[in-house]
């Protein structure tokens, strides 16, 4: 590999991937033409939450500091609030874009993205069938109508579905990067620009993630990111939101703020292009400003441990006769927030986990997501109010929703197999969990 061709990821994770080194040699069970002896198991496998494990001295001085100045909220105080500027500033160098915009969460920053596309009654959405309620919910509330597309082996939007599921109606479509993975974002995009289709990506689950050397959130028109306390970086609650179009950027702005908008915006993206109208107050502290700059320094190690870890399982397992893993459209892009394969059936699945788990590594169905059509709210359309105009419509009452509008996306979660990967696994740990899963895998066959 050339100087020119080693992306920062793979600079990044090499280190870890060295300590793991022994993972490809498990493959065979045998070392120099001599058995392995199974690891013994480690004192403790759960990988934890990921940001709080990082969370040292850095943390706490810039919350001392907020104390200190008696300016919790961003604008004005005592002292000189500065905290949420300084991550807005740092967070658009990261993420490549011109602007970044905090909120209190990753649902409001999708609230704001809706917004700041502009979409409303009569237009349609298309969102992933497999991923959070935030993606549906912001649909609704700006009084718009969700299409469900599946999602594929990536276990995110199946691009080839996103583009039979686009109408004349079709607004936006919300790509959603799930459990630690990007979307195939070439065809999306392409298919996108085709039929003038906004792309909002929620990159809520892949913070720090990347395609083919693009940051996640700085492909499509909009992008966001949620700081909850089982995301990449953590505030307990908190989101983000960027684009490089300045129009989107003070919609999103004013609906954070009631509406309205502040010099420090203008002063970003230049004179007003906005009129005032009704927003909602989503408006981040200086406390949650505080401890996101201090994790955002360390996101690049973060990412290094994390996606190092799970390539090193990857490495372990991919030798084993016929096993199909996640597909993964950029491997160096995905941050590592577990491993992931497939099985015959629900069956095997289901047999699989349990013996994982009697070995005690952490197995799981697909987890931090709802398969959305098949809720029985959704099915019968409730929202806050009968007369809520997403689905009152003609075309709003003629869409259904349900089993049949997403069966390949159920197919999929069916036949996956999620192991969960920590960040401060060691290579002892690795080892365990690349051995469980081969004895597994093959007693399963």
């Amino acid at each position: 590999m050339t100087a020119q061709n080693f992306t920062r990821r793979q600079f990044l994770t090499s280190s870890c991937m060295a300590l793991s080194g022994t993972a490809a040699g498990l493959g065979s069970r045998k070392l120099l033409g001599k058995p392995i002896p199974k690891p013994k198991e480690p004192p403790n496998i759960d990988p934890g939450y990921i940001g709080p494990q990082f969370f040292d001295k850095h943390e706490e001085q810039a919350l001392l500091q907020v104390l200190e100045s008696r300016s919790p909220f961003r604008y004005w105080g005592p002292g000189k609030p500065e905290k949420v500027l300084r991550f807005e500033e740092n967070f658009t160098k990261y993420m490549h874009t011109r602007f970044a915009l905090g909120v209190t969460s990753g649902t409001a920053a999708l609230d704001c993205a809706v917004a700041g596309l502009g979409i409303g009654p009569g237009d349609e959405v298309i969102v992933p069938a497999y991923t959070w309620w935030s993606d549906y919910t912001c649909v609704v509330h700006a009084g718009a109508l969700p299409v469900f597309a599946d999602i594929d082996r990536s276990l995110n939007l199946d691009p080839a579905d996103f583009k039979r599921k686009i109408t004349p109606r079709t607004k936006a479509v919300i790509a959603v990067h799930l459990l630690g993975g990007p979307c195939d974002m070439d065809p999306i995009m392409e298919t996108a620009r085709k039929n003038s289709v906004a792309v909002l990506e929620d990159c809520a689950q892949c913070v720090g993630g990347s395609y083919h050397g693009k940051t996640l959130g700085s492909i499509g028109d909009v992008g966001i990111y949620s700081f909850q306390v089982n995301k990449m970086i953590t505030s307990g609650e908190g989101g983000a939101l960027v684009t490089n179009d300045p129009i989107i950027y003070e919609r999103s702005a004013r609906f954070h703020d009631m509406g309205t908008i502040r010099r420090v915006f203008l002063d970003r993206s230049g004179s007003s292009r906005v009129q005032t109208f009704a927003g909602e107050n989503f408006r981040m502290s200086e406390f949650t400003g505080a401890v996101l700059g201090a994790q955002l320094s360390k996101l690049d190690s973060m990412l290094a441990q994390l996606s190092g870890n799970a390539q090193a399982i990857y490495d372990g397992i991919k030798t084993l006769p016929g096993i199909r893993l996640r597909y993964r459209p950029d491997p160096d892009g995905d941050i590592g927030y577990g491993v992931y394969f497939e099985t015959k059936d629900k069956a095997a699945r289901n047999l699989c986990i349990r013996r994982l788990r009697q070995r005690k590594v952490p197995a799981s169905t697909l987890t931090g997501s709802v398969l959305l059509p098949v809720h029985e709210s959704i099915i019968n359309k409730r929202t806050r109010h009968p007369g809520w105009p997403s689905f009152n419509s003609p075309e709003g009452k003629k869409i259904k929703y349900g089993p049949d509008t997403c069966r390949q996306t159920l197919d999929i979660f069916d036949r996956f197999v999620q192991v969960r990967v920590g960040a401060k696994y060691t290579q002892h740990i690795n080892d365990y969990i690349i051995d469980a899963i081969r004895r597994v895998y093959n007693s399963l066959m």
